[in-house]
This record gives C-alpha cells, sequence and structure tokens, in this order.
C-alpha cells in the first residue's frame, strides 16, 4: 500500500489563498459587483493591521463568494479560476514545493486538501503532482450557473474525516504519512499522521504544535527555519 502525505494549500503551498485571488479578479473583471468587497474589508484591514484573525477575514472573504456568485455561469468562474492559475501558479513555498517533488519521487501518495473552490484548486494541484484534490464544491443549477450552495460541506470542514476517506478508498497506509498545515484547522489531520509538519503556522497551531513535539518550519524571504 501507498503511504500518503496530506497538504493544506492555501497559505502553506500556495503563498496566498486560491480564494482571495479569485474574488479579487471575479470583481476586478466586473462578475462581482465592487460592493462584493464590503463584507470582507473591514476584516483584511483588521488582519492586515494585526488586529484581527486572519481566519475572520477569509471567512468574510467565503461570505461574499458564497452571496455573489448566485447566477455565474460556472464556464465564467472556471476560466477566470485557470487564468489566475497560469498567473500565479508559480507563487509557492519552496519549502513545500520542494517537498512535494522529494515525497512524489518516493512514491507518496499526495492528497491535497482545502476550503476553496476544488475548480480553480483543480488545474493547481494537478501540475505540482497531487494525486487527488478535495476542495469546496458549489452546486450548479439547471442553467449550469452557481445557486451559492456548498455540496457535502459537511465533509470538506472536516479534514481528518477526509484522510480516513481517502486512505480506505485508494487502499493507502498512514505508516509513514505525512501531513502539513498551517493552522488551527489542520489539527484533526496533523493527529492521524506519522510526521506532522507545521508551515509557517498561526499562534494557536504553534502553541499546540510545542505541546505535541511536532516540526515547526517557518519560511521567510529567502530563509527557511526549522524550529
Amino acid at each position: 500500500m501507498k503511504k500518503v502525505a496530506v497538504f493544506d494549500i492555501d497559505g502553506t503551498v500556495f503563498r496566498s489563498s486560491v480564494i482571495i485571488a479569485l474574488v479579487e479578479e471575479l470583481i476586478k473583471r466586473g462578475v462581482f459587483p465592487k460592493q462584493a468587497k464590503d463584507i470582507y474589508e473591514k476584516r483584511y484591514l483588521a488582519w492586515l493591521n494585526r488586529e484581527g484573525e486572519y481566519q475572520e477575514y477569509i471567512d468574510a472573504l467565503v461570505e461574499s463568494f458564497v452571496l455573489h456568485v448566485r447566477g455565474v455561469p460556472y464556464g465564467t468562474v472556471a476560466d477566470i479560476g485557470k487564468k489566475i492559475m497560469e498567473e500565479h501558479g508559480k507563487r509557492l513555498y519552496r519549502y513545500t514545493r520542494d517537498l512535494i517533488k522529494d515525497l512524489k519521487k518516493e512514491g507518496y501518495y499526495l492528497l491535497a486538501i482545502s476550503q476553496s473552490p476544488k475548480l480553480v484548486l483543480d488545474p493547481l494541484c494537478k501540475e505540482l503532482g497531487f494525486d487527488k484534490t478535495y476542495g469546496r464544491i458549489y452546486e450548479i443549477g439547471p442553467q449550469d450557473e452557481f445557486t451559492g450552495e456548498v455540496a457535502d460541506v459537511h465533509l470538506i470542514a472536516n479534514k481528518a474525516n477526509i484522510v480516513r476517506r481517502a486512505v480506505e478508498k485508494e487502499g493507502l497506509t498512514l505508516t509513514g504519512s505525512i501531513g502539513v498545515g498551517d493552522t488551527e484547522g489542520d489539527i484533526p489531520m496533523l493527529e492521524m499522521v506519522e510526521r506532522a509538519i507545521c508551515f509557517n503556522p498561526n499562534q494557536n497551531l504553534y502553541t499546540y504544535a510545542k505541546r505535541m513535539g511536532w516540526e515547526v518550519v517557518v519560511e521567510r524571504k529567502d530563509v527557511i527555519y526549522k524550529l
């Protein structure tokens, strides 16, 4: 059985967030109204000024996406998502980019899990060599337009359940398994693997990692620190 390596994507492999890049581009192109920023702009500024949490900003941005994607044709979002990945797809962290390459050579089954839309994640993760990608799947109505509803929302919210499902479905083993994450939302996933790597962790994950004795890796500019 193949060993599995599980990666969070946003802020762990990709040096930003797929959903951020997507929403900003949809507003720029006029697919979303400029007012779409009103939902998350205060949260963004609070995080930028270190007065608020990053996750609060992302949650507000996702809220804006869900609200304004209703009625937008699937092809429009897919085309813009593809364009984004062509422009930003190489903006990756060196540590995780190289780790993915090494694990692929060693025969690992590479699993990507993200809260960003799957239709945008797929091209990026395929290019990187991932065998399977889990992301948010937004429902499509009879006119091939988004309804704003999320399919299997409870599944994607629990990364540990996704890992269990993939291991069982693909016939994988957790012996020698590796997990890479950056926030406390990745803790259930990291608890499942033999080697947990906390990459550029936020405070909550860093504190938990110290207690568990997990690896902590920080990439800043052109330097990689292992704590």
